[in-house]
């Protein structure tokens, strides 16, 4: 079991980060999303879109051995290097705008220690608050999943299966050059998402790890698309299993009252993503 005086110290943790909404970041994105580049200073920055900015500046050095940063610097080392971003909730006080200048101040509200199927794990619930001048414009609540090193050839657990009820859908192809060109726009060097050989002979992987966020990315714009003229006002995210570079996967989904329900189907049928929109009445 983990030592009580890592959770302990964690929780209540902060650190701050400030950076200006770049538009030429955000109309990269809009390039590896194959659409055109057609975002303007002042618009407002599409949903979930914030991972393109605030990343911390981490020097080689800090690394570890798999291109992410080492744990210690604002997550404790608990001692379980497997890192899982595992979803959580975003709610939209009033959308960010490109070219604003935004504080981000991160918070760790919850460490929890658990034993599953694969092992040991720890839970790490962290806050992430934005603001502009002064004035809270957004929250995200991040969960991320701790995880003991999995052996090379395990076997993974079966997945839940996937909703039947879709009314629309959509096909991503998640090829090795987006994967690429996303970890370079949120400058994120985990290797699962881009060096093959490592993800499969060291993680245990059949083929590259599609990134949470960038699954998140497209099923809220999906969803979006769905709403119309409705504003987003929040939306949840739950992480089940990962997708991988090997197949395209699909995103599905149906309308609801409250906004949109849709989810990532792997090509086996089971659930990668869920994703649920809450739009304003």
């Amino acid at each position: 079991m983990m030592d009580a005086s890592p959770k302990e110290s964690a929780i209540g943790r902060t650190e701050q980060a400030t950076d200006t909404l770049d538009l030429r970041q955000a109309r990269l994105m809009q390039l590896t999303l194959d659409q055109p580049a057609t975002l303007q200073k002042g618009d407002p920055l599409p949903p979930f879109w914030h991972y393109l900015y605030f990343n911390p500046q981490i020097m080689a050095s800090d690394l570890g051995a798999d291109g992410h940063e080492q744990l210690g610097r604002f997550i404790p080392d608990f001692g379980l290097p497997r890192r899982m971003w595992a979803g959580g909730r975003v709610t939209i006080e009033k959308p960010l705008l490109l070219g604003e200048e935004v504080v981000k101040l991160s918070t760790i509200r919850a460490v929890e220690e658990k034993t599953g199927r694969s092992g040991r794990l720890c839970f790490v619930t962290v806050d992430h608050d934005f603001s502009v001048a002064g004035e809270h414009r957004l929250r995200e609540t991040q969960n991320i999943v701790y995880r003991e090193t999995a052996e090379p050839g395990a076997a993974t657990p079966p997945g839940k299966a996937a909703p039947v009820n879709a009314t629309f859908v959509r096909t991503i192809t998640p090829d090795p050059v987006l994967l690429f060109r996303y970890s370079a726009l949120i400058f994120y060097g985990h290797r699962i998402h881009y060096d093959a050989d490592y993800t499969r002979t060291v993680e245990g992987y059949p083929g590259l790890v599609v990134h949470g966020p960038l699954t998140a990315t497209l099923l809220v714009g999906l969803g979006l698309e769905r709403l119309g003229s409705r504003r987003l006002e929040s939306f949840d995210i739950r992480a089940m299993s990962p997708l991988f570079s090997t197949a395209p996967f699909i995103l599905e989904g149906h309308d609801t009252d409250e906004g949109a329900t849709l989810w990532a189907r792997t090509p086996d049928g089971s659930t990668a993503m869920t994703v649920t929109l809450h739009a304003a009445p």
